[in-house]
This record gives C-alpha cells, structure tokens and sequence, in this order.
C-alpha cells in the first residue's frame, strides 16, 4: 500500500486497526500507537512524548498532517528529539479525556487535533492544538515548539513546570521575530481595546465631531466581544447603535442612515444617504438584535429595508447608489420640518405630543427648522408608540408631495455587493425571508446584465445605467460580489452560488493581483492607461477591496475546500499588515477578516432529510462575522475537499465544527450544536 504522495514506507501505525492511524501509516514520522512499548520507548531512550490526537473526520488534523507530519525535515525534528504517539480520540476517548482535561488546566482551550507535550511517564506538561508550519499571526512554527520544548525537557529537567512559563515566553518571542510586524490575537485584542477607549462614553461613536459611523471599527469592538467574551465591548456598540438610531441621522419617517453627523450627537446629518452606509449599518442592527434582543434594532433594521424597497430598488431590483443631500437648492429641505407644518397636518393636540417625543419645537433645533429626533429620553409605552407609528405615516405621506432629492440611479456593482450580503445576513438573523429574495433579485441582474467575458474569464463592469455599462470594473467590484455570492451560498445552498463566486475569483487573481504583496490593485491590468495603478491599502468609506479579497479567500478555503485559497489569504495579510503596522486604524476591516482567519467557526452540515435542515438553521443563526456554514453532499463536492472525510464519518444528519482550527467532536442535536460553538469561544465577563 503507498501513500496519497506515492510513499511506499511505513511505520509502525501500519499495524493499526484505526482507519485514522492508518492514514499515517506512510508519514515519515517514527509513530508509535498508545501503549506499554511506546511508553517504555520514552523512559529507555529518556525522551519525552509528543501525543497527537485526532479522528478521521477532523479537518484540522489533517490539515496538520500534510503541513508537518508528511514534511521530511518536521519529521526528523520530531524523531530525534522526541517519541511521538499517534491516537484516535474515537477508539481511545479515556487517553483523550485525560490530556483533554490536562489541557484544559494548563489553561489553554481545547479541540482537535490535541497536540500534549508529556514526560516520559506520560505526565502532561504543555501542549495546544493545531501549530503551522511556519509562524504566523503570532503562532510559533510547530519546528520552534518541538525545539523549545526538547530543549526545557533537556537542559532543566528538575523544573519542568517552573520552566512553563519561560517556555511560553520563548516560544512567543520566536513567533513574533525582531524586525517584523506580526498581527495575532493578542495584537487584535490590544487594539480592540485602544478602539474602546476612544469611544464617546456619552453620546457614543468616536469622541468629537464630525461623527460618521465607521462600521468596520463597530464591527471590530463586536469580534472583540466574541473572543474575549468581554460584554464591555457589545455594550459599547449597542450604545452607538442606539444614539444613531435615535438620532438624526436616521430618518424617523423615511428610514435609512445619512452618511455622517456634523455635531458630536448625532443629531445634524448630512442629508445625502448612501446604499453602502446602510448596507454595512444592517449588519451591525442585526447582530445587535440578535444579541440583545433590543426592538429598537430590528424596527430600525426593517424601516431601512423598507426605505430601500421603496425608494432605491431599480426595476431590474439591483439598488441605486444614493440619495442627495439637497432639493429646491438647499440642503436638508425635503427632511426638516416646522412646528406650525406639523400642526396644520395633523392637529394641535396630536403636534403636541409628536413634538414632545421628537423633539420639535417652535424655535427649531436646526437653523430654525426641526431635525425629527428622539435623542432626549421620553417615556413612551406600546400605545404610544402605536400612536406614534400613525402619525409618521401621515407625515411620510405629506412629505412625498414635497420636492425629492435628487437620486442617482446607477448600479454599482461594488456598493450592491455590499447590500446583498447584508440583506442576506440581516435576513436570517432577523427571519425575514423576503430580504434574501431581495438579495437574489439584486444578485441575478448584476451576474446577468454587468458580467462580461468567456467561462473561463468572466469579469465584471463597474457601472451600469440605461443599459450602458462601464467595463472593466474594478477589484472591489468583484470582492464585493464574490462576498454577496459566499452570503447566498451559505444560506441556500446553491452550488451555482458557489461557481459564480469562484470565476469572479479566477478574474480577480488573473488581472488584478500584485504578486510584490499578495494584495490586489483597484484597477485591471488592462484596464485604459492611468499614470499608475492605484494600490491603496486603506479602508475609506467602505471596507477596503483587499480586507474584502481576505476574508472571502478565507471563506473559499472552507466551502470549496482550497487550501490555496487560504495560502492566498494568508501570503495577503502577511503582504499587507506588514507594510500598514503604522496605521492600523486605516485598515480595521483587513483586521477583521484576520479574525475570521484565527477564529472563525466552520460547521459542515452532512446530509439532506429535515435534522440536517435544522442544523443548518442553528449554524446559521451563529453570528455571520464569525460563522461559515457549509451544507455538504458527497455530489456536490470534489473528492478532495477535506468535507468528504466528514460525509463518510456520518451515518446520519450532522454537524461538524471548528474554531481557530480547533475542531469538535460530530453532533446531531440542534441545542447541542449552539453549546459546542459557543463553548468553543471564551466565556463571557460581566461588563
């Protein structure tokens, strides 16, 4: 029998009953299964153990396997220095409940593969989960750990638990070398923090004025929440949240976001609204209800919703671009009212209490006028807020008769991708199906009417209006629509999803990559003459093409199963962060995508019957910044992708999960499954 790689030699593993031993029968690694030989092996040749643990239907172990148990030069690091155990957790779960737990106590958090450093006697003494090959992201390479522990184990053996710490220590030096910018986990949590201490306490927001929204660092403060389990950091952007949506920034008739407040409270907006804006801060209202279960986010979420069907959706159902600031040649106009306006439409008595809850006035809050707000706090009960719904239907009406803002109806291919993804997103957090329909719509008139180019090189085109389209588009057109296509492939299902994802990827690699940086250029490599390229890294605002290019190649790793998708995503964030470790703040959402990469949880969904359509359901309802979801039958996928594994382990509908490349053992139970992904996270910590 000879290896995937064609090897004909074989250890010890070859004797194994184990499918998952047996899968190492051909690694060059000198395994030895569980057992008195193994264990009088250490105490004869006085080395310590390494002990792996896995299953055959683990990702990550597998990944780990190929990366450093099938390398030669892993290999013979691993077999001079140590006595290397292989188990299978499924045939032996006493020996992996053991480490497991040791593990556990060590203070580090657990999953497989389970990598435990022990004495020749077997005691624990350190261990993890999965290493990479290399350092990265602040992660030892897996050959400095062995190194490190060998020589602890070699040169101060009578004080190995004193000399944890300093291993530790060590270990962390290596994998943060002089001279390089190395991002990881605990660079993601200092600057979460530093965020937070930026934020107005009081009114919410970055402290002073203007005020824009900045998504991308709201989004930040929130996966902080996740992984530090600290609700400081959700309180903080539900605090925003809510002085946004009580604000005048929001439009209390009409919905939807303006694009920045000029005062400190939110309560003076630039009129103009912009799709991208509103499609970024649906994200966010949705993982804020989620969360909190506060209606003010889901009644903001769907007056948006309804704001873009109403005034924005084109009739093929793709989304205009914006909304001007002005009408009749002054800013603000159609939006602002006076008291005696809202007196003559709908009474003395009912303008009194409107004006009580909105903060109008005879005198204005606005250069005479009245911005309709609810910033000051009033108490109102249901009846008045039904009341309340009444009286802002009479005055939308009103205010249509009104001269309208000007409205730019073009179809950016990028903006769009944006408000796809988020109404997809939006739309299961929230159950509101017909916002994925929406969705669907919108992604079938841009795939149809801005896609050009054969099979093989499909590309998109930047702008389409009156059937003209602006061709070649742009990379941020196409990493905006590959994230809109991976959104709908999550929640439907839909391979054709999937494919389209894919060629626009193949198209952004082929004439927009710049191989300097792992990165990609705005513009097309044949794109009309500029005097250069442009290549800015930086967040502007939207979310920066390349944070967008990261975190859908993270995405394509796990749904198509493309390690050189993950390769790519990490040879970009290496390429990038490593020129932009000055000014972090310019790139927030590249660090977001790094935070899917380090803790994102992959659920693979097996089988078709009604359990696995309620499984999928629950993976889904995990929050979709830190979740991807894959529905795998055996048809639909390559026999390569690391899924098929899983669909064979299966003998029914389940759920397989992984966070951080930790992976849990295969359930079947719906409330089991929200259990494991978030006691895969830390805890929670009081605010």
């Amino acid at each position: 029998m000879t290896s995937p790689s064609g090897s004909t030699h074989t250890n010890r593993l070859a004797g194994a009953t184990s499918p998952y031993l047996l899968q190492h029968q051909h690694n060059p690694v000198d395994w030895w299964p569980w057992g008195p030989e193994a264990l009088a092996e250490a105490k004869r040749a006085n080395k310590p153990i390494l002990l792996s643990v896995g299953y055959a239907a683990c990702h990550w172990c597998h990944v780990m396997a190929h990366e450093s148990f099938e390398d030669a030069a892993t290999a013979q690091v691993m077999n001079e220095l140590f006595v290397s155990i292989k188990v299978d957790r499924e045939e032996r779960p006493d020996i992996d409940q053991i480490y497991m737990q040791a593990l556990h106590l060590l203070g580090e958090q657990g999953g497989w593969p389970l990598t435990m450093f022990l004495t020749p006697a077997g005691e624990p003494v350190w261990g993890g989960t999965y290493f990479p090959p290399e350092s990265k992201f602040g992660r030892p390479a897996f050959k400095d750990v062995l190194r490190e522990v060998a020589r602890i184990f070699r040169e101060e053996p009578e004080s190995i638990e004193k000399n944890r710490v300093a291993l530790l220590a060590n270990l962390a030096q290596k994998a943060r070398p002089a001279g390089k910018v190395v991002i990881g986990a605990q660079e993601l949590d200092g600057f979460s923090r530093q965020i937070g201490n930026m934020i107005d306490q009081v009114h919410g927001g970055l402290r002073g004025a203007p005020k824009f929204p900045q998504s991308p660092m709201l989004e930040m403060l929130w996966r902080a929440g996740l992984r530090t389990g600290d609700a400081r950091f959700f309180e903080t952007v539900e605090h925003t949240l809510e002085r946004m949506c009580e604000g005048g920034i929001y439009d209390h008739l009409g919905g939807g976001f303006s694009r920045y407040s000029v005062d400190e409270k939110w309560l003076v907006p630039h009129f103009e609204k912009m799709l991208y804006d509103n499609a970024l801060l649906l994200e966010l209202l949705a993982l804020a209800y989620a969360r909190s279960g506060n209606e003010l986010f889901r009644r903001r979420a769907q007056e948006t919703v309804g704001w873009l069907a109403r005034e924005m959706t084109t009739k093929g159902g793709a989304f205009s671009a914006s909304l001007d600031a002005d009408s009749e040649g002054e800013e603000g106009k159609f939006y602002v009212w006076s008291k005696n306006e809202i007196t003559e439409l709908i009474g003395p008595e009912a303008a009194e209490f409107f004006a009580g809850h909105y903060d109008v006035s005879d005198d204005g809050n606005f250069e005479g006028h009245n911005i309709l707000n609810r910033l000051k706090s009033v108490p109102r009960g249901a009846e008045d807020e039904e009341r309340l719904k009444t009286l802002r239907y009479i005055m939308l009406e009103a205010r249509e008769a009104r001269v309208r803002p000007g409205l730019d109806d073009k179809v950016l291919a990028d903006w769009n991708g944006l408000m796809i993804a988020a109404l997809v997103n939006a739309g299961v957090l929230l159950d509101e199906p017909s916002w994925i329909d929406m969705a669907a719509c919108a992604f079938a008139f841009i795939a149809g009417n801005m896609t050009r180019g054969e099979e093989n090189d499909q590309r998109l085109g930047h702008s389409w209006r009156e059937g003209q389209l602006l061709y070649p588009g742009l990379a941020s057109d196409h990493t905006a629509m590959i994230r809109a296509a991976l959104a709908l492939y999550e929640v439907k299902g839909d391979s054709a999803y999937l494919d389209q994802a894919r060629r626009w990827q193949t198209a952004l690699d082929r004439h927009y990559a710049d191989p300097d940086t792992g990165g990609y250029y705005l513009t097309a490599d044949d794109a009309e003459g500029l005097l250069l390229r442009p290549h800015s890294t930086a967040d502007d605002a939207t979310p920066n093409h390349n944070a967008v290019a990261a975190q859908n190649l993270v995405r394509l790793a796990a749904l198509a199963g493309d390690d050189v998708a993950r390769a790519q995503a990490d040879r970009l964030f290496n390429g990038v962060l490593s020129a932009a470790g000055n000014n972090l703040f310019a790139h927030v959402a590249l660090l977001n995508a790094l935070d899917l990469r380090l803790h994102g949880s992959e659920i693979v969904i097996t089988g078709q019957d009604d359990a696995a359509q309620a499984l999928a359901r629950a993976a889904l309802k995990h929050p979709f910044i830190a979740r991807i979801v894959l529905r795998a039958a055996a048809d639909d996928l390559p026999a390569s992708h690391p899924a098929q594994e899983k669909i064979r382990a299966a003998t029914g509908s389940a759920a397989f999960i992984c966070v951080g490349e930790r992976c849990s053992l295969p359930m079947t139970d719906v409330a089991q499954l929200s259990q494991v992904v978030d006691g895969m996270r830390p805890s929670p910590k009081a605010g």
